[in-house]
């Protein structure tokens, strides 16, 4: 059995800061791209970042230069820094793992909000 569990999500101010953490409970996990994605309330999902196992990044337009993705294969986890926040970094943001087109698995996502 696969599982992902997201955390760290809350309600921040725009400017703000959040750290969230993916804890993936799998036997491979060094194997393994690991994407973020978010959906805000009435919207499609949107890929955010990947990071590869060897620590290779890639960023959305969006999230770019405010947004930092790690992972530590020791733990079998995954984070997502985001700062500087704005309003429309608002959704539910949902952790991704994929060795290949077969080897998929999804978190079920944590709620960040940024209000003021």
């Amino acid at each position: 059995q696969v599982q992902l569990v997201e955390s760290g999500g809350d309600l921040v101010q725009p400017g703000g800061s959040l750290r969230l953490s993916c804890a993936a409970s799998i036997s491979d996990f060094n194997i393994y791209d690991i994407h973020w994605y978010r959906q805000g309330p009435g919207q499609r999902r949107e890929w955010i970042v990947q990071i590869t196992p060897g620590g290779v990044t890639n960023y959305a337009s969006s999230v770019k230069g405010r947004f930092t993705v790690s992972r530590d294969n020791g733990k079998n986890m995954g984070y997502l820094q985001m700062n500087s926040l704005r309003p429309e970094d608002t959704g539910v943001y949902i952790c991704n793992l994929r060795a290949d087109l077969v080897r998929v698995y999804w978190g079920q996502g944590t709620q960040v909000t940024v209000s003021s």
